[in-house]
């Protein structure tokens, strides 16, 4: 019988939890499967089975586990089964299933009886918002009067419902509970906004995706121009790119731009590292590479760490407006937020471009009201001339040496 024990993680991390069991109890498990997942402050991690046999589990989802605890054995010397090979033949029992010649397709897989069918089509009903008690998840007459009597209501909701329920918090979210709340109470936060006109961004994007496309492997978006605009800026303007440490401060001469990406399971922050050094492309294919193992839950201790400046896109959930939050130890953190057409007033017209207000929030106790407020400015400048990310600053002025 082998144990499989909580492994080193991290060397400030003591706790973990068993996130999610991938195996059953008693299955049989082949030499080095995932079995389970652990999460931590910072990450989730894998544990693997270091032989084949029959899996035996010792603790259940939830629980908290210190390094070194035991998870599960696995009784290397039992016989395997039979059956322990995935059978091929099941997999395709369902695509033989054929279908009942009552039900009708609505739209993509969503089933219907004939008489539904009919009703929804007349109504013009959206299917997949429609409670189906048939069997097989078919929609039946009843399933489509009652969401036609009860408009605006989820379907299978119980009407005038008061129950509750509880949870209990993920490692991740009660560092990043604790971590907000440390950083509102130990820093001198203040916001500062301003807005850019998004139409040269756009109009480049508009005029080159397809050959970004074709040329990179990877799609043309926003965080490349607002990374590196950033990274030009925080060169500018050091203050917004330093620490306080203890006494001192501690300036970065390279700029390690944390990303703000929602996961499953929290909020987490990667990192793209000497942001000033990578072309647009590279910009690119690392936020893409981050933001897939974010979802993932993929993301190792390495690249979450490190920091110099964080950069958050609300306006990707609809956000007009925020405060973000700094992300200690960090000084600053830019918020982007939805793009939305305003009329503004350009030589005396006024004309209807897509605007987008930007966040800076930030630590007066490093960074002053100068350099805060001339860092977002530069930034916006750089936004609205793209041509000036090529250089970081005006091509004209560069070629005249002024």
């Amino acid at each position: 019988m082998i144990d499989i024990k909580v492994p080193t993680v991290g060397e400030s991390i003591n706790e973990v939890s068993l996130a999610k069991w991938l195996k059953k109890d008693g299955q049989w498990v082949e030499r080095d499967e995932v079995l389970a997942e652990i999460e931590s402050e910072k990450a989730t991690f894998e544990i693997n089975a270091e032989q084949a046999g029959i899996l035996k589990i010792k603790v259940q989802e939830g629980d908290t586990l210190a390094i070194g605890d035991i998870v599960c054995s696995i009784d290397e010397k039992a016989k395997r089964p039979e059956n322990a090979a995935p059978a091929p033949a099941e997999k395709k029992e369902k695509p033989a299933e054929a279908a009942p010649k009552v039900e009708v397709t609505v739209k993509s897989d969503v089933k219907a009886t004939p008489v539904a069918a009919a009703i929804i089509a007349d109504k013009k009903v959206d299917a997949k918002g429609i409670a189906a008690s048939g069997s097989g998840g078919k929609i039946l007459k009843q399933d489509v009067l009652e969401a036609l009597s009860n408009p605006g209501r989820k379907p299978g909701v119980e009407l005038f419902n008061r129950t509750e329920r509880k949870e209990k918090m993920t490692q991740l979210r009660k560092t990043v509970s604790k971590r907000l709340v440390e950083a509102k109470n130990t820093t001198a936060m203040l916001t500062t906004f301003n807005e850019v006109d998004m139409s040269f961004v756009m109009d480049i994007r508009a005029k080159y995706k397809d050959k970004f496309k074709e040329k990179h492997g990877v799609n043309l978006g926003f965080m490349s121009f607002f990374t590196k605009a950033s990274a030009y800026a925080l060169q500018e303007f050091p203050a917004v790119n330093a620490y306080i440490s203890g006494e001192e401060l501690l300036y970065h001469d390279y700029c390690d731009i944390s990303i703000a990406v929602s996961a499953p399971k929290g909020l987490v922050v990667p990192v793209i590292r000497n942001a000033e050094s990578l072309s647009m492309a590279d910009i690119e294919k690392k936020v893409v590479e981050l933001a897939t193992k974010a979802r993932d839950n993929k993301l190792t201790l390495e690249e979450m760490q490190g920091g110099t400046f964080t950069i958050t896109n609300g306006g990707v959930f609809g956000s007009l407006l925020s405060t973000p939050i700094i992300n200690i130890p960090q000084s600053a953190i830019l918020g982007m937020h939805k793009i939305e057409e305003r009329p503004i007033v350009v030589k005396g017209q006024i004309v209807a471009r897509p605007m987008m207000y930007l966040a800076l929030s930030y630590d007066h106790r490093i960074i002053d009201g100068r350099e805060s407020v001339g860092f977002l400015v530069r930034v916006k400048e750089l936004l609205e001339n793209p041509e000036q990310l090529l250089f970081g600053k005006d091509p004209v002025k560069s070629l005249l040496e002024i």
